[in-house]
């Protein structure tokens, strides 16, 4: 089931409806139908001499039921969620108690053509009481339905929308000591080598503006990395060699989409927090590998001691910063990892990755 898109924020409400085509919601009404059916059967068991009948007669009409409203959603969904909120909600449970209604119908009708056969308490017998009892539970039972769906989807988009507020809040905080090592550097080079300050203030430009970009919108993952390169470049012309980074991406599937900003924070904090306490600097590893249905990039650099490395403010608002960027991106199945040790410090993104989208990288 998607989620809805946290940018349509300006666009006009819609009726939000769980995708009905897909197995796993076939499978939840299966469920929800024989939960349902059993209740019946035991509140009902002091009316039924037998229970095994009264279970199999109430879950087969639940399932004819459950599954024809399923189809009909599923049929109209698209339709449905491009009309205004109101009127699809009214349509929606129209097609619903229809859909009761004509269930209902049609096994009256198989009842009086298999009345003959001595089967008792299995088809109904009053018509009109049958029917209108039916349409008057669908009808009620639709209502609060959709309007569970929709609390549901409001609820979400409320959630995602604090997200995106604060990684915007969490962006804004650049951090003052980039910006002015930056400028010292390129001031440095403006005499001595005008190319290379050139070049330091495009690569300066480019990850600022990637940094003001909307925190929702993906990019290619080859794009990340040249961010977190450019990122590299800059922090080259200060700290010379000090600073060696080794680089292992080759297996990543370049062409995958995600949030911008999710590795060369990981770079910034490692040269911040790491390299520049080191006297003769070191080398930040930055590995990425496919790992069956995950993709796993770490980024490893030396510390000067272990100390409170991973709770340092900068570190973890970088971390949370990022942290958050996934769950919006990926809720609850991405994730970043952190190891540290007495000279080490890894932390590592693990992102799901489908095996269809490797036709992309082709």
């Amino acid at each position: 089931m998607s989620a809805p898109d946290p940018d349509t924020r300006g666009s006009a409400p819609t009726l939000y409806l769980p995708d009905f085509c897909e197995s796993r919601a076939v499978l939840a009404v299966v469920l929800i139908a024989e939960l349902v059916a059993i209740v019946f059967a035991i509140s009902r068991q002091a009316l039924h001499d037998n229970f095994w009948t009264d279970l199999a007669a109430s879950s087969l009409f639940l399932l004819w039921v459950g599954l024809g409203c399923g189809a009909v959603l599923c049929r109209a969904r698209a339709w449905l969620q491009r009309l205004p909120a109101a009127r699809a909600a009214s349509i929606a449970v129209a097609l619903l108690v229809v859909t009761v209604g004509v269930v209902s119908e049609v096994v009256y009708r198989v009842g009086q053509i298999w009345a003959g056969i001595d089967i008792p308490d299995v088809f109904p017998k009053d018509h009109a009481w049958f029917l209108l009892r039916n349409v008057a539970v669908g009808f009620i039972v639709s209502a609060l339905a959709l309007r569970y769906f929709y609390v549901s989807a409001e609820w979400k988009r409320t959630i995602e929308r604090e997200a995106l507020a604060r990684i915007r809040a969490l962006q804004a905080r650049i951090r003052p000591h980039f910006l002015f090592n930056s400028m010292n550097t390129i001031a440095a080079l403006t005499r001595s080598n005008p190319q290379r300050a050139e070049q330091a203030v495009e690569d300066l430009a480019d990850l600022f503006r990637v940094s003001l970009s909307e925190a929702s919108v993906r990019i290619a993952l080859k794009e990340e990395l040249d961010i977190a390169r450019t990122h590299q470049r800059i922090e080259q012309l200060r700290l010379g060699d000090r600073l060696s980074v080794h680089w292992d991406v080759d297996e990543l599937p370049m062409r995958m989409q995600v949030p911008s900003l999710i590795v060369q924070p990981l770079l910034e904090n490692a040269v911040y927090h790491g390299i520049e306490m080191l006297p003769k600097g070191g080398t930040v590893s930055i590995r990425g590998r496919t790992v069956g249905a995950e993709v796993h990039i770490e980024v490893r650099n030396p510390i000067a001691s272990s100390g409170s490395y991973s709770e340092r403010e900068g570190n973890r608002m970088a971390l949370e910063n990022i942290r958050q960027r996934l769950e919006l991106a990926w809720p609850g199945r991405a994730r970043i990892e952190v190891e540290q040790s007495s000279h080490e410090f890894c932390a590592r993104l693990v992102i799901p990755y489908a095996r269809s989208e490797e036709a992309l990288d082709g």
